[in-house]
């Protein structure tokens, strides 16, 4: 079926699915859970991409969305003080959530259940969940941002400006909802770290860098976009993803901690497990270097700042 969705047609197709949670090989979260398959937000960086060989859909990635149907969860009461991250490789809130409710429905499946629930996303209409997620404990929902600068934005992704996505992150901050501000990817000499995280700071609890890792089939779209775009750099992104020269990332790492530590903010690397009242500045968290991470007892301890 073809639908109208964002910035041009999509091929929609509801699946069944013998279940919507998948045990996680991520160190962040005991279960993935992903209502939709593809993604209409058609990010050009997305590393999600990879998904589409499972699919069977020939359509570029961003042309197409699986809306998943699912049996009902049976005794949601054995995930209780688990860890879901709903979204960690389609977005669960993209214009289609509106009409088929498929997040939704999830939410009110495992709710009273006693999971943790954490949302990744690139959209406000998430903010229509808003009492219903409340009601988890220790819920948090991050939303990426990677530039202030809407022409950029545009250019790539279809998703929610960023402004909207900040003020969706302020009401879930002010409704006592533990919130993050996900810079990713940050594309090297184009994302202002520093000018995102003092647009944030007052409304999110943690702070989450990572760089723009460049593989699979987007790594030829990204590099000829900054060989058009932006030529300047294109011997930067060359000796970053072609020469693997990581110095870039070790000079970013310092100039951060210099600046977080003038901000009066905690700066770790690798870790968001520390603790802190709601109330206190986020703590920001280096995972510039997240492919040397190994999943440990990090799944073991609290992972809201």
């Amino acid at each position: 079926m073809k639908e109208k969705c964002g910035g041009g047609p999509m091929t929609v197709k509801e699946i069944e699915a013998k279940s919507v949670l998948t045990k996680s090989n991520l160190p962040v979260s005991d279960y993935s859970v992903n209502p939709y398959g593809g993604c209409a937000h058609a990010c050009k960086y997305c590393y999600a991409s990879f998904m589409k060989r499972f699919t069977g859909h020939t359509e570029p990635w961003g042309e197409f969305v699986d809306v998943k149907r699912w049996p009902a969860i049976r005794h949601p009461e054995r995930y209780a003080g688990k860890e879901l991250f709903i979204g960690s490789v389609t977005d669960p809130y993209q214009p289609l959530e509106e009409t088929y409710g498929r997040t939704r429905a999830l939410l009110e499946q495992m709710q009273g259940s006693g999971c943790k629930i954490s949302i990744a996303t690139k959209s406000d209409l998430v903010l229509r969940d808003l009492d219903l997620i409340k009601t988890f404990p220790n819920a948090r929902v991050s939303w990426s941002i990677n530039t202030l600068d809407e022409d950029f934005r545009k250019e790539m992704d279809e998703a929610a400006s960023i402004e909207r996505r900040l003020a969706a992150m302020k009401a879930f901050h002010d409704a006592g909802v533990r919130t993050t501000c996900f810079i990713s990817p940050i594309f090297p000499g184009i994302t202002d770290v520093p000018a995102i995280i003092r647009r944030a700071k007052a409304q999110c609890n943690l702070v989450w860098l990572e760089n723009l890792n460049l593989r699979g089939s987007y790594k030829a779209v990204i590099l000829d976009y900054i060989k058009e775009k932006h030529p300047g750099l294109l011997p930067l992104y060359q000796a970053i993803y072609q020469q693997n020269d990581r110095a870039y990332w070790a000079t970013l790492d310092e100039e951060v901690r210099e600046f977080t530590a003038a901000e009066g903010l905690t700066y770790v690397r690798d870790d968001d497990s520390m603790n802190r009242p709601f109330e206190a500045p986020p703590i920001v968290v280096n995972f510039f270097f997240h492919e040397e991470i190994k999943k440990s007892a990090k799944r073991e301890v609290a992972k809201n700042a």
